[in-house]
């Protein structure tokens, strides 16, 4: 979806709102496919003295199975667009992430989504932050309590456990 940008392009203070939606479904993260529900974008483009900056907000409910623990859960996730829009990138090294080009006088606000939702999203998709995930063991969830499992000794330290069974 590409986001005119030719009213402010020469009005330095003006801005263009947008509210849209996206599907990420073909987004593939790992080995899943974490978004199955539409990713929701807003914000604002302003043109501040020729640079038209974007800020705004990327937020959607992802779907996945921890990598800790195994389970399946449902996550709230909102992350920030803080994006620069400039008429062509200078060389493909000096790449910044929060640059992006313009396609003529509009944004390509699929793309700039897209980027930001992956650059933002968790290396480990995770049921929640302190997820304790399973017991090495037995598997036992441990976010569901504590296993039964008797902790092993330190190997290092078995001769004195001897010497206690004497």
């Amino acid at each position: 979806m590409l986001l005119d940008l030719k009213p402010i392009m020469a009005v330095p203070g003006d801005s263009v709102s947008f509210l849209e939606s996206f599907d990420l479904s073909d987004l593939c993260y790992g080995v899943s496919f974490p978004v199955t529900e539409p990713v929701k974008a807003q914000g604002t483009v302003r043109n501040t003295a020729g640079v038209l900056v974007m800020k705004g907000t990327v937020s959607t409910r992802i779907h996945g199975t921890c990598d800790r623990c195994a389970a399946d859960f449902q996550r709230d996730v909102s992350f920030p667009i803080d994006a620069v829009l400039v008429t062509e990138l200078s060389s493909e090294e000096d790449e910044d992430e929060n640059l992006f080009p313009l396609v003529g006088d509009c944004a390509d606000l699929e793309e700039i989504v897209r980027t930001v939702f992956v650059l933002n999203l968790d290396s480990k998709l995770l049921c929640r932050e302190d997820c304790k995930g399973l017991c090495s063991r037995c598997g036992k969830n441990l976010n569901l309590g504590p296993c039964d499992c008797r902790k092993e000794p330190d190997p290092r330290l078995a001769a004195l456990a001897q010497l206690l069974e004497r």
